[in-house]
């Protein structure tokens, strides 16, 4: 039987670094983090055996997070100028596993480099897509950022137009900030009933209010989420971390 939700607590000793060797280190820059609410039975029935919809004043939150990957690198190799930088957006939800784990169960992953998808798919078993994306910052520090998965039937492109607002600050303890923003834990389908985690480390992000100025809800629906009645009820940004990214373990 799954365990009670996280406490604070819990959630937030996952912020400590693991004792041992990273497999990789990539760096996240400019994140959108957009999230709407969602029934928890809805998100529930989207999970796999031996996860728990996680949930912040009784809902449930799906977020859109558009951003940058720049210099990923196995611990053993230099960056690669190509494969190294590239463009991700990902659709993402919440839960926590038998041990009361707290983590991101990632609906899709969409990326606009060929052998990063193969790769991410072969290595850490997410649902990652090949798409057409793009992201132009200009001098009033929007960013304006398209994707289009090549898989689409209806080859639908998403849009979002943002920037960040205000002072960055860390989280604040049991803030909904905390809840969808602090996550150090993916949990990866292994495709034999079996569920994987992997754990990231980087320090807090310093998170702002993000100034959404075009946003796209058609990602949701093909991930099978219903189109959102209403705006997203959160809207952050982060300037970035620096990410060290460990293997993939079983219970």
């Amino acid at each position: 039987m799954p365990t009670s939700q996280p406490t604070f607590e819990q959630r937030k000793q996952w912020q400590n670094r693991p004792d041992e060797s990273p497999v990789m280190y990539q760096n996240w820059r400019k994140l959108l983090f957009l999230h709407w609410q969602f029934d928890p039975d809805l998100i529930q029935s989207m999970l796999p055996a031996g996860l728990t919809v996680d949930t912040y004043n009784g809902s449930a939150w799906a977020g859109v997070v558009p951003f940058f990957m720049r210099k990923i690198r196995p611990v053993w190799s230099p960056t690669v100028p190509y494969l190294s930088n590239f463009l991700e957006l990902n659709v993402r939800t919440y839960a926590y596993d038998e041990n009361g784990t707290p983590g991101v169960w990632f609906l899709s992953l969409s990326a606009n480099r060929w052998l990063a998808v193969q790769l991410a798919r072969s290595f850490f078993h997410l649902p990652y897509f090949w798409s057409q994306m793009s992201a132009l910052k200009d001098g009033h520090n929007w960013i304006d950022y398209r994707c289009r998965r090549f898989n689409d039937p209806l080859k639908q492109s998403c849009r979002y137009r943002y920037r960040g607002t205000g002072t960055p600050t860390p989280a604040k303890e049991n803030t909904l900030e905390f809840f969808l923003a602090e996550r150090y834990i993916l949990f990866a389908p292994l495709g034999n009933g079996k569920i994987a985690t992997g754990q990231v480390h980087h320090t807090p992000y310093l998170i702002q209010p993000a100034e959404v100025e075009t946003y796209s809800e058609e990602v949701l629906q093909l991930d099978g989420l219903p189109l959102p009645d209403s705006p997203p009820a959160s809207a952050l940004f982060s300037e970035g971390v620096d990410v060290e990214v460990f293997g993939l373990k079983t219970v």
